[in-house]
């Protein structure tokens, strides 16, 4: 019977623990040959032998959706992109409203703001195609470190080292790497790429993304199911929920602010203003908001209005950001006009074609409910 040794910290990456990274990569592309996901965007192996390729502009999208998103969650706004901007040269074309209207909801909207502003530069400065080297492709904006490699494996099947958080922990309980992510990560991308094989590197990409959301999961992983099992030495000493390591996390700081949501007599329709294109949610739509700031005082209340109306507390609603966590206090009025504040009035019928991030949404649901609430169908006239 083998046994798997620790590899000594001196030890190559990607080195073996009694098996070549070669043979560990082919037993996985076996396993990806016969269990790989079906994605909108994804070329299935039995496609690529086929003939079919990867559309870049596809991948490309398909992976900024994915940072900090979910498959389940990505899918449906992947296909609505293509149904509006079938190309790069159409995104491209898109009013950058029209962009952030379509992306509210996925989060993240700095996502959007690069996206939109990486298809300009695709299809003014590269002629409507995607560089199909990591160093071309970090050229273009919004596109860092594993977006470049994720690109350039999967859409032009370079042998890039792709990380992502699923890899990451596949790797980490692969060779039982105890450095805490994120001083680890440098560690983790050495074993890839010592373990990418030149030829499919894309599927072999994909095929460990696929493996750790679906094998190597964080709780419970299916260890019996996995290709890589038999040299884990995380699975071999049973420490496989160890794995990954991560920094304790700090408590995130505490933020404070108030939005005002005015009402129009008559029809309903919401005030909205656009928040400045730099900064949070940057160049999103809003129900008027003060600053966010860290103290509590008179500047959160009714007296830093847009406007002056009669503002009443319709309650609290609590957001957490990545680097914060923010309190917005919610006030209603209902109004005529707006005084000559900027902005403009929306109908609850025109607001679902708005770029109003969650947290907005939050506002004014709380203040307001019938505003976002769906329309009822519409029955059929019997003839």
């Amino acid at each position: 019977m083998r046994t798997a040794s620790r590899p000594a910290p001196d030890e190559p990456p990607g080195a073996s623990h009694d098996e070549a990274p070669g043979a560990r990569s082919g037993r996985l592309l076996e396993w990806y040959d016969r269990h790989a996901r079906a994605l909108p965007w994804r070329v299935l192996p039995a496609e690529r032998a086929a003939g079919k390729q990867a559309d870049p502009y596809h991948i490309w999208l398909s992976e900024v959706m994915l940072q900090q998103t979910t498959v389940a969650t990505v899918k449906a706004y992947y296909e609505k992109f293509l149904r509006l901007w079938p190309t790069v040269e159409a995104l491209a074309s898109a009013p950058a409203e029209t962009v952030m209207g379509a992306w509210a909801g996925l989060g993240y909207y700095a996502r959007a703001r690069n996206l939109h502003a990486c298809a300009k530069a695709v299809a003014a400065e590269h002629k409507g195609r995607f560089p199909a080297t990591e160093t071309g492709l970090r050229t273009l904006p919004g596109i860092g470190e594993y977006t470049a490699a994720a690109i350039a494996a999967i859409a032009f099947d370079v042998p890039a080292a792709v990380v992502d958080g699923n890899i990451e922990r596949v790797v980490t309980r692969l060779h039982a790497i105890d450095t805490p992510l994120p001083a680890g990560k440098a560690l983790v991308k050495a074993h890839v790429a010592g373990m990418t094989p030149s030829r499919r590197p894309g599927d072999f990409a994909q095929a460990m993304m696929d493996l750790g959301a679906t094998i190597c999961t964080p709780r419970r992983p299916a260890c019996v199911l996995c290709p890589l099992s038999e040299g884990c030495l995380a699975r071999i000493a049973g420490t496989m929920e160890l794995y990954p390591v991560k920094a304790a996390k700090k408590p995130k700081p505490a933020r404070q602010g108030a939005a005002f949501v005015a009402v129009r007599a008559g029809d309903g329709a919401i005030f909205l203003r656009r928040r400045p294109e730099t900064g949070m949610l940057g160049g999103m739509d809003e129900p008027p908001t003060t600053e966010w700031g860290v103290r509590r005082d008179g500047a959160t209340g009714a007296g830093a209005a847009p406007f002056p109306a009669a503002w009443t507390r319709a309650g609290s609603v609590v957001h957490v950001f990545t680097h914060f966590q923010l309190t917005l206090e919610v006030w209603r009025a209902d109004v005529a006009d707006a005084a000559g504040a900027e902005g403009r009035f929306v109908t609850p019928a025109g607001l679902v074609a708005v770029a109003l991030p969650t947290l907005m949404k939050k506002a004014i649901e709380l203040a307001e409910p019938a505003a976002l609430a769906p329309s009822p169908p519409q029955r059929k006239r019997q003839i």
